[in-house]
């Protein structure tokens, strides 16, 4: 909260209050980790020739929590499998962690892929559940980024989940099978060109929906928030506080459901556009 106060406070100083450009300054990604009051820290960028072209990569404050997260994950999920070593109950955190891949597995992988398909394909779901909801969370704690704000990092998770649908319709039913399966079944002969173009449309139009949907909801959390603490100052008025500061933390705390929803969402319709590119209708 006092990142947020700091920011406004600077855009005050600065003229720019009614422009909210200090909300897309908040929300969008940097080279620099804002610690403030306790300092900054400023990210490095390298800069190379790879076959006569100029390459330039940073590491971003959304890399930085983008790797924290999977350390996290991969930190969870390894505490867990050995916890299976001491006993066959797992106890705390390891107990958590099996309950909600268990959910995945019963309410969402075997219903909409198909119980044969169950040990093939949660993994992949399973970890793309647990990724997601880690950077959701980690925007949520002070100081903390939510990558998945980023609209790359919702557009390389969406990447994954399409070439994922690809590989299981190819597999089960053949390159060529799988193709021809994206026509229904009885359309006319000269719609048929109509149809097949449309039906390769769909193909990328589902990771785009996944793509969209997860970065708008997680974007919208963090403007409304910081809109709400910055009426503080731009009306400069203290009567608006009571009302801006207990708003902020309604969305705040729905921002935690949110956080778990987007998650369940994206696992959910990634394991049924797979169960739909293997189970075909012909």
């Amino acid at each position: 909260m006092s990142e947020f106060v700091n920011t406004v406070q600077d855009s005050i100083h600065t003229g720019d209050s009614s422009s909210g450009s200090w909300i897309i300054e908040h929300i969008v990604d940097s080279n620099v980790l804002d610690f403030e009051p306790f300092g900054v820290i400023h990210l490095p960028s390298f800069h190379f020739n790879l076959f006569g072209y100029s390459i330039h990569l940073e590491i971003t404050k959304h890399v930085i929590f983008l790797w924290l997260a999977a350390i996290i994950v991969a930190s969870l999920l390894i505490y867990t499998a050995r916890s299976y070593k001491k006993s066959l109950v797992p106890k705390g955190i390891a107990n958590l962690i099996e309950m909600i891949i268990q959910f995945l597995r019963d309410e969402i992988v075997a219903p909409t892929i198909g119980e044969k398909y169950v040990n093939s394909f949660l993994p992949f779901l399973g970890t793309v559940f647990f990724f997601i909801l880690t950077c959701n969370l980690l925007g949520l704690l002070p100081y903390g980024a939510t990558a998945t704000s980023n609209i790359s990092v919702t557009a390389s998770l969406a990447l994954l989940s399409f070439f994922m649908i690809q590989f299981a319709g190819m597999k089960k039913n053949g390159v060529i099978g799988y193709f021809k399966g994206l026509i229904p079944h009885g359309v006319p002969f000269f719609l048929l060109p109509i149809m097949f173009v449309v039906e390769i449309l769909g193909l990328f139009t589902k990771p785009f929906a996944l793509m969209i949907r997860l970065f708008a909801n997680m974007t919208a959390g963090h403007v409304v928030i910081l809109a709400l603490i910055g009426l503080i100052f731009i009306l400069k008025t203290p009567f608006i506080s009571p009302v801006s500061i207990m708003f902020a933390l309604f969305i705040y705390l729905l921002e935690l459901l949110v956080a778990l929803i987007q998650a369940y969402i994206f696992t959910m319709l990634s394991s049924l556009f797979i169960g739909m590119a293997i189970h075909q209708e012909h």
